[in-house]
């Protein structure tokens, strides 16, 4: 405690960010269960080294009072007495079904999918280029198209999109939007062409009466004598 105060004492500046960013970890690391994040970080679907000459040596397991990794089903053995989850694939992403996972974790504002007839999360985010047309919502992270029910694609975007820190970078961001009602001085700028003054709207209108077609004298004004 006494070396938290004496940053914040001290220079003012960057040493008050990197309190804030040591608080918000702590806030998380109390917030989630200490398996999240390992699991979230893990390559399944991998050949497992210890029983690579099983045909069953494929890890799609993961053991949550271990943390120690992706394990194959023979693996699995010798975590009788822990908690254990599959981890299955879809479109070359991971998910999990949703009645496993709702027994350790709270998933709620987690879009669900139903895949073979099975309700699943996906662990991490899904890059997505653009949302697609008439999307009126999507996942606060990664802005992935989303239920109007659903606040994140999958539970890597909840655990980011729920620190403190994201939120108020994204209040930082929202801020400026929201002082545009001051009266010029937003700092976000504006690619909407401008109304032309008065003085070049006339000038520009009697440069289009010009290029009309020119008026000639009639011909019966003209009077010829022998």
């Amino acid at each position: 405690m006494k070396l938290k105060n004496r940053r914040i004492m001290g220079a003012g500046g960057p040493m008050e960010e990197e309190v804030g960013e040591e608080e918000d970890e702590e806030e998380q690391s109390n917030k989630w269960p200490p398996w999240l994040k390992p699991l979230l970080q893990t390559s399944f679907f991998v050949q497992c080294k210890l029983h690579a000459d099983s045909h069953r040596s494929e890890c799609n397991m993961y053991c949550l009072d271990c943390k120690n990794g992706a394990l194959c089903s023979i693996c699995l053995h010798f975590h009788k007495d822990h908690r254990a989850i599959q981890i299955r694939r879809s479109s070359y992403h991971d998910v999990i079904r949703v009645s496993e996972i709702q027994k350790f974790l709270d998933i709620a504002g987690v879009q669900t999918y139903i895949i073979n007839s099975a309700r699943i999360v996906f662990l991490n985010e899904r890059p997505q280029p653009r949302p697609g047309k008439g999307v009126t919502n999507t996942c606060q992270v990664c802005e992935r198209s989303l239920l109007d029910s659903f606040s994140f694609c999958s539970l890597g975007c909840k655990i980011v999109g729920t620190s403190k820190s994201f939120r108020s970078k994204k209040l930082s961001i929202e801020e400026p939007e929201g002082s545009d009602s001051g009266g010029g001085n937003s700092r976000i700028p504006s690619f909407t062409p401008s109304t032309p003054p008065p003085a070049a709207t006339a000038t520009y209108r009697t440069a289009k009466r010009r290029k009309g077609v020119p008026h000639r004298a009639p011909l019966g004004a003209l009077i010829i004598q022998y």
